[in-house]
């Protein structure tokens, strides 16, 4: 019997209206592509202009969880003052492990909330190895083991401090959320072309790579007391990149390798990587996979002159046959790619 809910089918979306999207990675076995993985990646200078691009970096997408370091922004902006773990955790996708959820009660403690505050989902930790821990122990899935557990403490500590409503924090009319949306423009200088709801409930945007990129330039090139809330929220990261993603992540081990690097990954392929200079690399995979998004920064990272020596084991992944290499997944040479009328000059 066909459910009521596949009964209808949704009309398709014309071909015009598709990104143009390029071959970023391949998985190769034996000499033999198994399969290719399309996106689109820009990288901007401090001042915006674009470095070089791929694919179609103007399409409109949803940066997902990398929008929380610019949602972080925005609390410190309105007197969000937390020591740098907690900031850091305030814009984390954390693996879920002890010192995540404990820093998400911290936060809680400090302005007098307890997780009943809390308008994220319940879900299972993040990391691999925190969830086994977590279900080993007996654990269920809970809203402080939700990867978001941080922003969300954040938010409803940012509502204390302004005398806002608590209740309601997620609602898009909210002040928070009004004002998240106006620190999301000034910081991308775009207007979002769309509005909807992240994972966690919180209201996101739809943005282009360019935007998110000359947003995390920004973040990355504060410094100082003279760089406000963008200095706060890219120290407190650069500092404990441990409570931005957790051990044995990607995001965590890059911030480490690489002195003065911010970054921040999201659901459905996307990584925004910001560096001390104001360049910044913003990475969309479009099936949304996760295991192409870092080859492919790795990459820009290294046509940016970044020494990249330190990543070798981001930058490809071995393909195993019967426990022995047989392939890799890797990034293609997309930068080589010819231009076109929408060359990076253009954009």
């Amino acid at each position: 019997m066909i459910s009521p809910a596949l009964a209808h089918t949704p009309p398709t979306l014309a071909p015009e209206r598709l990104p143009q999207h390029a071959p970023l990675a391949v998985q190769t076995r034996d000499g033999i592509v198994e399969s290719v993985h399309y996106g689109s990646v820009i990288a901007t200078a401090a001042d915006g202009r674009t470095l070089l691009a791929a694919g179609d970096p103007l399409a409109p997408f949803y940066p997902r969880s990398a929008l929380k370091p610019l949602q972080a922004v925005a609390m410190v902006r309105a007197g969000l003052d937390l020591p740098d773990d907690l900031l850091a955790l305030a814009a984390a996708s954390h693996s879920g492990a002890a010192t995540h959820r404990d820093g998400a009660l911290r936060i809680l403690d400090l302005h007098g909330l307890t997780p009943g505050d809390l308008e994220n989902g319940t879900d299972l930790p993040y990391g691999a190895r925190e969830r086994e821990d977590w279900l080993g122990d007996g654990g269920q899935a809970t809203q402080l083991t939700q990867n978001c557990s941080g922003k969300h403490a954040a938010m409803a500590a940012t509502c204390v401090i302004n005398s806002w409503p608590v209740q309601g924090y997620l609602d898009p009319a909210h002040p928070l959320q009004q004002l998240v949306a106006r620190t999301v423009v000034d910081l991308t200088g775009e207007d979002p072309q769309a509005t909807t709801a992240d994972g966690c409930g919180t209201p996101l945007f739809a943005l282009t790579l360019r935007g998110m990129a000359r947003a995390f330039g920004r973040l990355a090139a504060a410094a100082g007391s003279g760089g406000g809330a963008e200095a706060a929220v890219a120290h407190a990261m650069r500092r404990h990149p441990e409570m931005v993603a957790g051990e044995d992540r990607d995001v965590t081990t890059l911030m480490r390798l690489v002195p003065g690097l911010l970054a921040k990954d999201g659901f459905e392929g996307v990584q925004l990587v910001g560096l001390p200079d104001g360049r910044a690399v913003a990475v969309k995979v479009s099936d949304g996979g996760d295991r192409a998004r870092m080859p492919v920064t790795v990459r820009v990272l290294a046509a940016l002159d970044v020494d990249t020596s330190p990543l070798a084991r981001l930058a490809a992944t071995p393909v195993l046959g019967g426990g022995r290499p047989v392939g890799l997944l890797q990034a293609t040479d997309f930068l080589a790619a010819p231009k076109t009328s929408d060359a990076p000059e253009a954009l």
